[in-house]
């Protein structure tokens, strides 16, 4: 039964299971997205994170598991639960001969609610093609009438399987501002990427996939709080450094708890350090009692892809 708690979530995954052959995909992959929420599937590639997102879509039957869609079973209501979700995988085929007018008309008519087709052809920037045969279009192009089709019927949850591929900087910036149209709407959104910037940016919690199992979980700044692997010091030395001053200064800072070993090319030096005031602390004085000079000083938080492997180890 759909109630009004249920429909603040918009999906939710538990114990999903698919083998293929004796591949096991995934293996009791669990999560859920809230309303208002942009949830970001990662991991490398064979992880499982297309399985589970044809899983949910309803591309292909899980072996085990539930999928609930704004409340609603969508293993025994597959119908049901497509008229609320939207879709755009990464590649999209359609006929070589039909027009994006066409095609968003024709996808429009399965679904009780739909936006027009002027809209959509205006929002993904298609108006100059949208009469055009589909096999004239560019990767780019063709990419962003994916989009366009996922939002043809107003969905309350949007999956996209890398949404970014082949789109230049506009019209990833359109498909952004879409996607939190939607969700600022009450809409939620699943997105697959291997772009980790764009995830940091974009999604409110990140679920890393590894090996068919979700292995972390939480908002881009949880998991990068998390990680050992916090900030990336980077000292600059003045010219004229020699081989053994710098050999001297990797075995000072991987002496200081925290530090990892540094990382010289020519007068740079970096490293990484879990705690980089106190790490800094320690080696200021140590390169001052000898002699060493530092003309330049940065320390960077890590990124969300520096982060991603140390989480996949821990899992």
């Amino acid at each position: 039964m759909v109630t009004a708690a249920s429909m603040s979530v918009k999906l939710k995954v538990r114990n999903l299971y698919k083998r293929y052959g004796k591949v096991e995909a995934l293996k009791g992959v669990s999560f859920q997205i809230e309303a208002g929420e942009i949830l970001g599937l990662l991991g490398p590639n064979g992880a499982g994170k297309t399985t589970a997102v044809e899983c949910i879509a309803g591309l292909s039957a899980p072996d085990g598991g539930d999928i609930e869609v704004c409340g609603m079973d969508a293993r025994s209501n597959p119908n049901g639960a497509k008229q609320r979700m939207g879709l755009a995988l990464s590649a999209t085929a359609l006929q070589d001969k039909i027009t994006p007018r066409e095609s968003i008309e024709s996808i429009g008519a399965f679904y009780g609610r739909r936006t027009g087709a002027a809209e959509l052809l205006s929002r993904f920037d298609l108006n100059a093609k949208a009469d055009q045969f589909f096999e004239t279009l560019s990767t780019g192009q063709r990419q962003r009438l994916a989009l366009a089709l996922a939002f043809v019927n107003e969905p309350q949850l949007l999956i996209l399987d890398e949404p970014s591929a082949g789109l230049d900087p506009e019209a990833r910036r359109n498909m952004h501002a879409s996607i939190r149209r939607l969700t600022e709407d009450g809409g939620a959104v699943l997105m697959t990427t291997h772009d980790m910037d764009e995830a940091q940016q974009l999604c409110d919690r990140v679920a890393v996939i590894h090996l068919g199992r979700v292995v972390a979980e939480g908002s881009p700044a949880d998991l990068i709080a998390r990680s050992r692997t916090t900030t990336t010091v980077s000292l600059r030395l003045p010219g004229g450094i020699t081989p053994e001053t710098l050999s001297a200064i990797n075995g000072i800072i991987v002496a200081i708890p925290g530090a990892g070993a540094a990382e010289c090319m020519g007068t740079l030096v970096r490293f990484v350090a879990t705690d980089v005031n106190q790490t800094l602390a320690q080696l200021i004085p140590l390169l001052n009692a000898r002699g060493i000079e530092i003309s330049e000083l940065h320390a960077q938080k890590a990124t969300l892809e520096e982060v991603i492997p140390g989480l996949m180890d821990v899992g």
